[in-house]
């Protein structure tokens, strides 16, 4: 049998069970493309590449990229050449493409129906034209293959941007971006278009912070406010958080479950489980050292947004729509891009799409007690001084897609409405404090 585990934009998870041949046994996830519903079938046209002639140019160097005829295959092909190198390859797990039937896809897509949100049952389905799948190893767990062997917990972050830009490409009416968060300022957007109930406190500068202290506010104020970016899971199984919707605030009885649940592996007074898990997971983040490794690929986007679509529109022959709705004056803020040698606008853009990557991928870390009979083991440990017990974990990324060229003019779009949405929450937030002040005086 086959267990929904997850839907996501683009894909969708399954854990495989013991139904399965050896290769497929508990401890994988397959990874599927999702495609929109609708009356039409969509026939997919066969090409020889699975990237456009710019993004081949775009990644020229990488060969096996370039060569890919399959859109799973090419993206798995990055997170391998590409990310892979860039993380670290301890932290990466590129996984292996395995070829799949159109049988199969109708088994998985009848399995999972039931399961899903309504609303994404509605937009979307397993596509059917895929040729080849994701299979990869199950990283909420430790040990693949026998769950009874020791008990395991996991926590799935989203860590978001982690820094400020510095771009002098960003203009006078976006300079709030050099202020504020991407996150807080797109949680204002979110919370205008009802994908969320409340505003998050969340701040990835603290979690990026390099300070213990700030990180465990980072996970406190995610475990508080999780919406999509904070999942636990016991032995795989989710425990806490959302499938793929996003979760409810943490409200007393959800807290109480949680609670509850941590008793089986945190070995603390009834109230403390949970403060002695963020604890753990503060240690472990600050300790592996990864999120410094993801700042740094993050950083890659030197130039902004505003800065990439200059380079973006050189590369493709476009007339520069940015440039076109600007003055003279404004526009010579520009000339350095557009005067770039096409290698130039090719790394400016690339390194633009490797950092998407890096501030859209989650964080997967997975703990479990150690063992005496272990104690030469490999794997990293913290020790939990509050309750007197070390722990083995392991660290991974996940969800390192492959974004798309194709979209660049979609996230200078996305990035001028979250800035545009959060300065009017501002001027309305104003306005509201003026009205007292104006009574009172």
């Amino acid at each position: 049998m086959i267990g929904f585990t997850e839907a996501k934009e683009l894909l969708i998870l399954f854990l495989l069970t013991t139904d399965h041949p050896p290769h497929l046994r508990i401890g994988k996830v397959m990874r599927i493309r999702k495609a929109p519903r609708n009356d039409t079938p969509t026939v997919i046209a066969s090409s020889p590449s699975a990237l456009t002639a710019h993004e081949r140019l775009l990644w020229k160097d990488v060969d096996e990229l370039i060569s890919s005829s399959d859109h799973e295959i090419a993206s798995q092909l990055f997170v391998l050449h590409v990310m892979k190198p860039l993380l670290g390859s301890e932290y990466v797990d590129a996984g292996m493409h395995v070829q799949v039937s159109t049988g199969f896809l109708e088994l998985v897509e009848k399995n999972v129906i039931c399961q899903r949100p309504a609303w994404r049952v509605d937009t979307a389905q397993v596509d059917m034209h895929c040729d080849y799948v994701l299979l990869m190893s199950d990283h909420s767990l430790f040990a693949h293959g026998n769950l009874g062997s020791s008990l395991c917990i996991s926590v799935e972050i989203k860590p978001k941007c982690g820094f400020l830009p510095v771009s002098n490409f960003i203009s006078e009416e976006t300079s709030i971006k050099k202020s504020v968060t991407r996150f807080e300022m797109h949680q204002a957007l979110k919370l205008h278009q009802g994908e969320i109930s409340l505003l998050s406190e969340y701040n990835p500068l603290d979690l990026f912070s390099g300070s213990k202290e700030k990180i465990h506010k980072a996970i406190k104020d995610l475990f508080t406010t999780p919406q999509n970016n904070f999942r636990v899971f016991m032995n795989g199984s989710l425990i806490f958080g959302g499938l793929g919707g996003g979760a409810e605030d943490t409200n007393f009885c959800i807290a109480k479950a949680f609670e509850v649940a941590l008793k089986s592996i945190i070995q603390s007074d009834d109230g403390l489980c949970t403060e002695n898990f963020l604890t753990l997971v503060t240690e472990a983040a600050h300790k592996s050292g990864v999120l410094d490794r993801l700042l740094e690929v993050q950083k890659l986007d030197n130039v902004d947004i505003e800065g990439a679509i200059h380079a973006y529109y050189d590369i493709t022959h476009q007339q520069c729509m940015v440039c076109s709705e600007l003055n003279e004056d404004q526009r010579k803020i520009y000339t350095p891009l557009h005067s770039a040698s096409l290698d130039e606008s090719l790394t400016i853009v690339k390194d633009y799409l490797i950092a998407a990557t890096a501030k859209d991928c989650s964080l997967m870390i997975c703990f479990r007690p150690s063992k005496e009979e272990e104690s030469g083991s490999v794997c990293n440990n913290v020790y939990l001084e509050s309750t007197k017990q070390t722990f083995d974990f392991k660290v991974y990324f996940i969800d390192l897609d492959l974004k798309r060229m194709s979209k660049m003019e979609e996230y200078y779009e996305l990035d001028k409405k979250i800035v545009s949405c959060y300065s009017e929450m501002l001027k309305m937030d104003q306005g509201r404090n003026e009205v007292p002040n104006l009574q009172e005086s």
